[in-house]
């Protein structure tokens, strides 16, 4: 008797990518009790004893009793059939064959008894074609008591699961759900069973025991579930119960007046791919996925886009984040982007948008409006002549901020502007607003009441005016009051054949569109650095050479007119 058992008798998962059909299980059942226990009995005397010959003839006559119907193993593939006792007697008289898979298992038991005969007597198998595989009870199938003397009822997981484990996939077409009832506010238990199913399609392969008495196999009541394999098309392998892979046998308890205990061993014998066929497989998945990546690459093609000789393309995706201090709620943003000139955008581009209206909330001191509105924009530069200049003018944002109340009431916030940054990259800008101010109670009451507040005719005033020529701009007498401020997240690209063109990189001086970015900036900034390094020498140079009697007079005066 074995002194301990397997108690994991649940499912088993497992996902390859060899055909299932290459699947072999060796499946090994043996009696551990009534003659078995005899004959083990007997064979520890023999070894003890050693008799002569008495003892030899003893132990080979153990050994034939042991190796009769006290235990049997078979290798079993894939769906393969193995027929039991009872439909050998079954499928033997033609008359009982009524379907062609019963006249095809006649024809399969003929050419087995002219043959070598059965290779099995205890182990039989129902495929997914028998009609025997989904007429097993449910009781049986789940309950398959491997491990316990007494058996227990289906928990409420195993009720529900049954039907998603063994149910076939059904077409619905929504002509049968009634368009006048499309939410069933009452489902029964029926209902749920049959809607919330997981209808994977799954070929069940059942491999069986007779474990009846000797002398008496065939008998329906004595057959026994040993192991359920079930398999999808994607290459996944359920197996109830696991392979023991070195582990204690199953145990399994008959019924009936003897209570017969047995040992089920499940063990994986499928062939391993051999060496030569495991790098024939790699290369035919690298050879796929090189044919593959050649495929994408038709499609995207070998380069990126790019925009004509002389242009930049100028791409900005923004996002209005949030709007802080100013003075009313419910508070919405209109904005426009101005083109300069030598600027232009696609046509189906809009240039201007308007926020939702958002609430504040307190944060601190302030109350904050986050927005959270995005915004894109792409733009393209074209010098007219060619010049070593960079560019004059850069896009602009202009925006207008506002509130309204619950009587429809809007009122002008703030007035504020943004510079499309010159550099890419991301940039978050804080941009301060101002709004008009008339002086006098009569406005400031005006305001409040009925809303409405002095606004710009052209927002270009935030700013300079796009129809400003002259050289100074002169805003004397035009009162106004600081208010809040907006935030900006800006993530902005540049693209032009200047900046891939190595050959055009190395020239100094090159045209308008050639010297953009932030190499171009940034070389600027550092010019402006060192003439005035290179003039601040020469100044010290300078003054260091006059005499110390004229710079002593020198800062006399100046002290004095000071």
């Amino acid at each position: 008797m074995a002194d301990c058992w397997n108690t994991d008798t649940g499912d088993s998962v497992y996902r390859s990518r060899d055909a299932v059909k290459n699947l072999k299980i060796k499946v090994r059942v043996e009696r551990v009790t009534s003659s078995a226990a005899f004959s083990q009995h007997l064979q520890h005397q023999v070894l003890s004893q050693q008799e002569d010959r008495m003892g030899i003839e003893l132990q080979t006559l153990i050994s034939q009793v042991q190796t009769g119907d006290n235990e049997e193993e078979v290798v079993v593939g894939w769906q393969e059939k193995l027929f039991s006792q009872y439909e050998m007697e079954l499928f033997q008289n033609e008359a009982a064959c009524q379907t062609p898979l019963d006249r095809q298992y006649h024809a399969e038991i003929k050419a087995l008894l002219k043959a070598k005969g059965q290779r099995n007597r205890r182990i039989f198998t129902y495929t997914d074609h028998d009609r025997y595989t989904h007429c097993l009870p449910l009781q049986q199938m789940q309950d398959a008591d491997l491990l316990f003397t007494s058996k227990s009822g289906p928990t409420f997981l195993a009720e529900r699961m049954a039907s998603v484990r063994h149910r076939r996939p059904e077409r619905r077409t929504t002509d049968s759900i009634p368009k006048s009832r499309i939410i069933n506010w009452e489902p029964t238990e029926e209902f749920v069973k049959r809607s919330h199913v997981v209808n994977n399609a799954m070929q069940t392969m059942h491999i069986m025991g007779d474990l009846g008495p000797t002398g008496s196999l065939g008998q329906k009541e004595n057959e026994c579930l040993l192991v359920t394999v079930r398999t999808d098309g994607s290459g996944t392998v359920i197996v109830k119960p696991d392979f023991n892979k070195g582990r204690a046998p199953y145990r399994i308890i008959t019924e009936g007046e003897k209570r017969e205990v047995w040992r089920l061993t499940l063990e994986n014998v499928s062939a391993a791919m051999k060496p030569e066929e495991k790098g024939r497989e790699q290369n035919m998945y690298k050879d796929l996925y090189v044919r593959h990546k050649e495929y994408l690459s038709s499609l995207v093609g070998q380069d990126f886009e790019m925009p004509p000789v002389g242009t930049l393309r100028y791409v900005m995706n923004g996002e209005i984040v949030s709007a802080k201090g100013f003075e009313y709620d419910n508070l919405y943003i209109h904005f426009f982007m101005d083109l300069p000139n030598n600027w232009s955008s696609l046509p189906f581009y809009t240039l201007s948008g308007v926020t939702q209206t958002c609430r504040t909330k307190s944060m601190g001191k302030e109350n904050v409006a986050f927005f959270s509105y995005p915004f894109n924009l792409e733009a393209f530069y074209m010098s007219e002549k060619e010049s070593d200049e960079l560019i004059p003018q850069w896009p602009v944002l202009y925006f207008k901020v506002l509130s309204l109340d619950s009587w429809q009431r809007y009122r002008t916030e703030g007035y504020g502007y943004l510079l499309f940054p010159a550099l890419p990259g991301k940039h978050t800008v804080t941009c301060q607003t101002w709004r008009p101010l008339q002086t006098g109670t009569v406005s400031a009451l005006r305001r409040f009441f009925i809303g409405g507040s002095a606004e710009l005719e052209d927002l270009s005033y935030v700013r300079t005016p796009g129809t400003f020529k002259g050289e100074r701009l002169s805003r004397f007498g035009f009162c106004t009051q600081a208010t809040g401020s907006v935030s900006f997240n800006l993530h902005c690209m540049q693209q032009a054949r200047a900046f891939v063109d190595a050959t055009l990189l190395k020239k100094r001086r090159q045209k308008v569109v050639d010297q953009l970015g932030g190499f171009s900036q940034q070389g600027d900034v550092c010019n402006v650095l060192e003439a005035f390094q290179r003039a601040y020498r020469k100044l010290q140079q300078a003054r260091d050479s006059l005499p110390q009697d004229l710079i002593h007079s020198t800062q006399l005066q100046q002290e004095s007119s000071a």
